[in-house]
């Protein structure tokens, strides 16, 4: 009975992503309208009329539940994409297509079931992105009055396999929040590049990314053997490091490396201390894929879109600020963790056990500046940004860093977020007010 109850909601999950196709005739305003009377309709008449498609205890928290969840998302996509509604059709597809497919298959197909996540599987993995793919693309060359293009391909694609690797990470945020996300923020950033100059740069790029997946190769060998990552740690490290020298140069890199020395260094100091306190890094410190990921997948996303504009400093200064509040953001933690004499609670600023979510100390503090100015000024002696970023970039890393403290201590602790989310919501704030004090600074 649950799973034929299942399979009705996520058909009917699907079957409203149809109307996404009215994108194409409506102005924003009426969207937004027809999205909010959905959201009243689904809390106020739905659990009247149909509470069969209420999953057990959403009718308990009705205004939280993802019936009512899904139809604020396409609001939001709305608000944001207002003057691009192909935009917010994309990726309104992604959520309704990817997310009821991967559930209709994966319950209905058997499969391996993913390593990180074992209540997914594999099955559901491919239909997401297959199903996704296609109802984005359909969705942009439908609502577009620009023909179909590689670009329209690329962006679709891309939206889906991002958004159904995001559908798979084990925590409790509603995918009808995670997945539009993902995809919105994947289908912006193609707007920025350039694909016939991407088309154009791509023998150099092809030469320079097959001489750095030489040496990541090597370089991640080298790590796995010092017992500093995992074998799949090993992997995406290697992987990343080659996306960051195809778009960023050598510079990038040995900002990479750089960065990842630091973080290795500082999770290893005090290693008796933490284990004792049971505070200790797992896997004796070594960094897994979810680590790489999450603390340089920012950066090796900004090196990717390098690649297609016609001036890749931005780029570069995202990536140079991502990998920055990442490194501070480890150095604080671990320096406060092992050295540490007095722990605050952010969110409420009162005495902690070293090593709780969301605390800080004083010492910590001090050295996720220290080293977020060390990285930025590193990158501004590569080359890849102006010197005089270099106190935007330790400011904005060293914010990112306190408001992830802040999401921590009210939302891991909930297991709405885990730690590998956190580290990249953090890079990412690094980045984007680096970015916006960057434009801002006269």
């Amino acid at each position: 009975m649950a799973r034929r109850s299942e399979i009705r909601r996520q058909t009917l999950h699907v079957a409203v992503g149809a109307i996404a196709l009215s994108l194409a005739w409506l102005t924003w305003w009426q969207a937004a309208l027809l999205a909010i009377t959905a959201a009243g309709f689904n809390r106020i008449v739905l659990p009247h009329i149909s509470p069969g498609v209420f999953r057990d205890g959403d009718l308990d928290r009705p205004w939280t539940s993802g019936i009512v969840v899904y139809p604020l998302a396409v609001l939001g996509l709305i608000l944001v994409f207002r003057h691009r509604l192909e935009f917010a059709a994309a990726a309104w597809g992604v959520l309704a297509a990817g997310d009821g497919m991967a559930t209709l298959v994966g319950t209905t197909v058997r499969s391996a079931r993913l390593p990180w996540n074992r209540d997914k599987s594999a099955a559901g993995l491919v239909a997401f992105i297959v199903a996704a793919s296609g109802a984005a693309i359909g969705l942009l060359a439908w609502t577009s009055d620009a023909p179909v293009s590689d670009g329209m391909i690329l962006a679709g694609v891309l939206a889906a396999l991002v958004a159904g690797f995001v559908e798979t990470i084990p925590i409790r945020l509603d995918d009808n929040i995670s997945v539009p996300v993902a995809a919105a923020l994947v289908l912006w950033s193609t707007t920025l590049v350039d694909p016939a100059l991407m088309v154009e740069r791509w023998p150099d790029v092809r030469e320079i990314a097959a001489y750095g997946l030489a040496v990541n190769a090597a370089v991640a060998l080298i790590g796995w053997l010092a017992r500093t990552v995992t074998i799949p740690g090993a992997v995406t490290g290697a992987c990343i490091g080659t996306v960051v020298v195809a778009g960023a140069g050598w510079a990038g890199w040995a900002l990479l490396m750089l960065t990842f020395v630091i973080a290795s260094a500082c999770t290893r100091i005090g290693h008796a201390r933490k284990a004792a306190g049971g505070i200790a890094e797992d896997r004796g410190g070594r960094r897994g894929p979810g680590n790489a990921l999450a603390n340089t997948g920012m950066a090796a996303w900004a090196s990717a879109m390098a690649i297609g504009l016609p001036d890749p400093t931005p780029a570069w200064l995202v990536a140079t600020a991502a990998l920055a509040t990442a490194g501070s953001d480890t150095v604080a933690s671990e320096i406060g963790k092992a050295y540490g004499r007095t722990t605050w609670l952010v969110t409420r600023f009162v005495r902690v056990p070293p090593g709780t979510t969301g605390a800080v100390s004083l010492e910590g503090t001090a050295a996720g500046l220290l080293a977020a100015t060390l990285l930025a000024a590193a990158g501004a002696g590569l080359g890849l940004v102006p010197g005089w970023t270099i106190g935007i970039i330790a400011v904005a890393a060293t914010v990112a860093s306190l408001a992830e403290g802040v999401l921590g201590a009210t939302l891991e602790d909930r297991g709405i977020l885990n730690n590998d989310t956190l580290n990249f919501v953090n890079a990412a704030i690094g980045a984007g007010l680096t970015v916006g004090l960057w434009r801002w600074w006269p």
